[in-house]
């Protein structure tokens, strides 16, 4: 069985956060990083002040519907010390995202232990955190469209990397 954890870096919408817990909680993803300054649900020892932390959660909440209950997840604000323990545990990490190196996702067969970045909603994962991939992953548009919500490309690849290339 493949090991998968997904990293979230910089998201903003609190509804993308919850969405993205809610697919990875039905994908059987083995823990979610919430990193940089992508909001999260309450926490044990949560030190922020407590009205801003119960309104983000009640807006992930919306569409988490639970996931943030039964998921393994974690913030960790600095996404290069997530990086980092990943790659001491052997996982490859890669980033999901268009670039010169990128591979098409349907092409790429994934070893047992990946580690999946998403980043911002409309300008993607920054160019110092891509340098710190192993491999970088697109999929590719058949339409006039370039690109999709961060949610549904997640989506797309968890889906691909945890069930169609076992």
């Amino acid at each position: 069985m493949r090991s998968v954890v997904l990293i979230a870096h910089n998201l903003r919408s609190t509804h993308n956060v919850g969405s993205l817990l809610r697919t990875a909680e039905a994908l059987g993803i083995n823990r979610v990083y919430l990193t940089g300054y992508t909001p999260y649900p309450l926490s044990k020892n949560d030190d922020r002040l407590p009205h801003l932390s119960k309104s983000i959660d009640a807006r992930i909440v919306k569409t988490a519907l639970g996931a943030e209950k039964t998921l393994d997840w974690s913030h960790v604000p600095k996404i290069e010390k997530v990086i980092s323990s990943l790659k001491a545990e052997d996982f490859l990490i890669i980033g999901l995202e268009q670039t010169p190196a990128s591979k098409p996702l349907h092409k790429f067969s994934p070893p047992k232990k990946i580690a999946i970045i998403v980043g911002r909603e409309t300008k993607g994962i920054e160019a110092d955190v891509l340098k710190l991939t192993d491999v970088q992953l697109e999929i590719p548009m058949l339409g006039k469209k370039e690109s999709l919500n961060v949610v549904q490309a997640a989506a797309i690849a968890l889906y691909h990397l945890t069930l169609v290339s076992q």
